[in-house]
């Protein structure tokens, strides 16, 4: 099928805007996770001292919230950039990458979980 000059520009215009999003989305899961370090600190130093176990706990699971919506952030950023190039390489690096960090985000959930579950009297 050949386009027109007007649906190239189109085509160009709508891929550069994706781009820029994904750039933003991206941007978002950085920033969630240096917000998520900071608070994660602040709460570490706010425990008494010297720090017991429920203060370390719950600066990691402060943390580790943080990071678990920094991964979907990520998740959704590798998607958009398929969504722009869907070649079959690009495709298989989107999978590897969604599996390993589906896989982070399972594991990270299910220790928050575990945690909590110490926490709790």
């Amino acid at each position: 099928m050949i386009l027109s000059p007007a649906e190239i520009g189109a085509e160009e215009t709508i891929a550069s805007l994706v781009l820029w999003l994904k750039l933003c989305v991206e941007a978002i899961g950085a920033l969630v996770i240096g917000l998520g370090s900071v608070l994660a600190t602040m709460r570490f130093a706010r425990g008494s001292f010297p720090p017991t176990a429920r203060d370390f706990t719950e600066a990691r699971l402060t943390l580790a919230r943080f990071l678990s919506i920094a991964l979907e952030f990520q998740v959704g950023a590798d998607i958009l950039s398929t969504a722009v190039a869907p070649s079959w390489d690009a495709v298989g690096k989107l999978a590897a990458i969604a599996v390993i960090r589906t896989a982070l985000n399972y594991f990270l959930s299910r220790e928050m979980r575990e945690e909590l579950a110490h926490l709790e009297p």
